[in-house]
């Protein structure tokens, strides 16, 4: 990947930079969605391992989205990227890095590290990936510079989700491995932050074609590995049968296209404040489905992650409720 300013990365990009581009209503429509899909699915799981195990799980996930997928593009009649041909190369390399950087490598780090520490150090890290994404989209995307505004947002955001997930998250669990393990859910939010980039600079592509392709080498990575190291569930129900079908469906399959639409439209910085709306979405619905507890935390972690995105987002929100109608939303 070249530095913003280059030929070569400038060549990406035939559209105008992203603080000139459109972030229009419907990119805040999909983000929520994505909350929603995303944080439903931390339930969903819950139910999968009662019969499966969590790399298992996992591969499900990608082979059943990337099957969904390719379904969906068949029926529109588009076909996975070129092997050949102008940028057919550049979007390939791409598309590895993407399966390794947002799906594959994340997973297999998370599955392994969440056997050693606590569940909710895991979800602050994955908190903390649009302070990872602020640095690397200043440096290699053009238009996403890294303002003081944007970054005290984003801080007050991971403070809210840390007092929403509470003190527990930093317990130690006294297993000999968790350093090693709270160093792989760092380096899971690494990878996620640079996957997010990688979607951002891939050269022009067809967006339902490059969501396919990802999840299907992403798939073909993962699954040896799973069966591998896991094998096959010995008691797998009818209850985890539904809720892997739900987790291949929507937060993998229908999940990955709006993740593609929503960082190509309105760039990785704006994506990353899905990260934000997960542990909230989490919470809720494992209250109202599951009948777990309220943590005495939501109200004030809520406030702090709502008042942490308005702030890194207050032009677009300016503009949005504004300004919007004379400007065409012009970001």
């Amino acid at each position: 990947m070249k530095l913003m300013g280059h030929p070569a990365t400038d060549a990406l990009f035939v559209e105008r930079p992203l603080d000139m581009q459109t972030i229009a209503p419907i990119n805040w429509i999909k983000l929520a969605i994505l909350g929603v899909i995303w944080g439903a699915s931390f339930m969903f799981v819950t139910i999968a391992l009662e019969g499966t195990g969590p790399l298992f799980l996992v591969a499900t996930r990608l082979c059943l989205g990337a099957a969904f997928l390719l379904m969906i593009i068949r029926a529109k009649g588009v076909s996975l990227p070129a092997r050949k041909g102008e940028n057919a190369g550049k979007i390939w390399v791409f598309i590895l890095c993407m399966a390794l950087l947002s799906n594959a490598l994340p997973f297999a780090l998370l599955s392994w590290a969440q056997e050693s520490v606590a569940s909710g150090f895991a979800g602050v890290c994955m908190a903390v990936v649009p302070l990872f994404v602020l640095p690397l989209a200043h440096f290699l995307v053009p238009g996403e510079a890294m303002k003081l505004r944007r970054f005290i947002g984003f801080v007050i955001g991971s403070i809210g989700v840390m007092v929403l997930i509470g003190p527990a998250a930093f317990n130690s669990t006294g297993n000999e491995l968790e350093t090693l393990a709270r160093l792989a859910c760092v380096g899971a939010a690494c990878c996620y932050a640079l996957g997010s980039i990688c979607t951002r600079l891939c050269p022009d592509v067809d967006r339902w074609s490059l969501a396919a392709a990802t999840l299907v080498v992403a798939a073909l990575i993962f699954t040896p590995y799973a069966l591998i190291a896991e094998g096959l569930p010995q008691n797998l129900t009818a209850t985890s049968v539904l809720a892997l079908l739900y987790l291949g469906i929507f937060p993998t399959g229908v999940a990955q296209i709006l993740l593609v639409q929503v960082i190509r439209d309105a760039g990785p910085v704006f994506m990353s404040l899905v990260n934000y709306q997960v542990p909230i979405w989490s919470i809720v619905f494992g209250a109202v489905v599951l009948l777990e507890p309220l943590p005495p935390s939501l109200l004030l972690g809520m406030g702090l992650i709502l008042g942490g995105v308005a702030l890194s987002q207050l032009g677009a929100l300016r503009r949005l409720f504004g300004r919007g109608r004379k400007t065409g939303f012009i970001e």
